[in-house]
């Protein structure tokens, strides 16, 4: 069995409120789209973060789920909890890195605001019912968002974000812009041809520390899940590298630990493992390239942050694992297409029957644009919670059902 990764002294942490010089400096800030006074009390990140907090997108994270459906059990994680634990992680790199913590936290709170009902099921058949009208993606749908669909102020659609929140969000995986990549979604590109998004760079380094933050929490948390779900056992898991070895560690030092302490202490030390390796393997690279500021970042042409090969090695193990065991276990498969054909007969019902909408939605359908009303549908859909879902299903489609 493979032992842990062996991992190198980490950076020197900078001193309290100290930032990087490769970090993202709020001052230094590109600004926002529509120009707004400055907060005498909060940098334009924490706005962002806030603004982003009391989104009606964020409150309905609470009842979407990720892998389990609402109903099944109130402790499984939801998007708002993972959200959350993201961003927890992400802001204890970054504070490591001398990197914003209040712009890798708002990041890390807005990633999952574009994602359908029923999580990936959810998306794929959101997608598939788009597929004539341009398709769907939940990272494009939370560039619509944060930019147009959340109506709250009075001045401007969406939420007005500095550049760098939205430049983190829509690179947070690499840039959108370069060979092999497929086309930039509509929403993004008209966006990018008014306010310059370098799609052809990377994006900040609390960008990436975001991106690699919501792999940590995934992969451990859906661990968590899956056993206390039931689709494997603990005994399951040792054979993995990495995870293996810090169950035997908590074996050997805590003998007939009960079974929900032991879950825990194993994967608070496999986070601890992965945060530990990502910033050591990100200390290395930074002494390489010598990044002068965030602009040397986006330009470097390959991440700043990451995690060494054997930890990417472990990761891809887990992921393998968690997709047998996990996302296709029968009982998972079952809800997952139940879940499809709700979100398909939803979008097929709306689009032939749109005065079905509620009228502020049946108000911006564009007249003979078949591909703007789709996308109206798809928008409306995409921002249900799983039991609101439910609810429309049930009241379009049961004839006994109060509307």
């Amino acid at each position: 069995m493979a032992g842990l990764p062996e991992t190198s002294a980490q950076p020197a942490a900078p001193q309290p409120g100290e930032l990087a010089t490769f970090a993202c400096h709020p001052e230094a800030s590109r600004g926002r789209r529509c120009a707004e006074p400055e907060s005498p009390t909060r940098s334009g990140f924490q706005r962002d973060r806030d603004r982003i907090i009391h989104a009606g997108a964020f409150r309905k994270l609470k009842y979407k789920t990720q892998v389990f459906v609402y109903h099944e059990g109130d402790y499984y994680r939801t998007r708002l909890t993972h959200s959350v634990e993201v961003a927890q992680i992400a802001r204890s790199i970054a504070r490591s890195l001398g990197l914003n913590e209040d712009l890798a936290e708002a990041l890390a709170l807005a990633h999952d605001l574009g994602h359908t009902p029923f999580g990936h099921a959810g998306e794929e058949a959101l997608d598939a019912a788009m597929a004539d009208f341009g398709g769907f993606d939940h990272n494009e749908q939370t560039f619509r968002i944060l930019t147009q669909l959340e109506r709250r102020y009075a001045e401007f659609d969406g939420l007005n974000l500095t550049w760098e929140t939205l430049e983190g969000t829509v690179k947070h995986n690499g840039p959108l812009v370069g060979p092999d990549r497929p086309p930039v979604p509509p929403s993004i590109a008209a966006y990018d041809a008014e306010t310059d998004l370098a799609l052809d760079l990377y994006p900040s380094a609390e960008a990436q520390v975001a991106a690699l933050s919501d792999d940590i929490a995934y992969n451990n948390h859906d661990i968590d899940d899956g056993l206390r779900a039931g689709l494997f056992d603990i005994d399951d898991l040792r054979g993995l590298p990495l995870v293996g070895p810090v169950l035997e560690k908590v074996t050997a030092r805590y003998p007939g630990l009960e079974r929900g302490r032991l879950i825990h202490e194993t994967i608070r030390r496999v986070i601890n493992h992965m945060v530990n390796d990502l910033l050591a393997e990100t200390g290395r690279r930074l002494a390489a390239a010598d990044p002068a500021d965030a602009e040397a970042v986006r330009r470097h042409g390959a991440p700043v942050v990451a995690f060494s090969d054997a930890m990417r090695e472990n990761d891809r193990a887990l992921k393998a694992f968690l997709f047998k065991r996990m996302y296709r276990h029968y009982r998972v498969n079952r809800m997952t297409e139940k879940t499809r054909r709700v979100v398909a007969e939803l979008f097929r019902a709306y689009r032939e029957a749109p005065s079905c909408l509620p009228p502020e939605w049946q108000a911006t359908i564009p007249e003979d644009d078949p591909k703007g009303a789709a996308r109206v549908v798809a928008d409306y859909i995409a921002g249900m919670t799983d039991r609101y879902a439910l609810e429309e299903h049930r009241k379009l489609f049961d004839p006994q059902a109060r509307t």
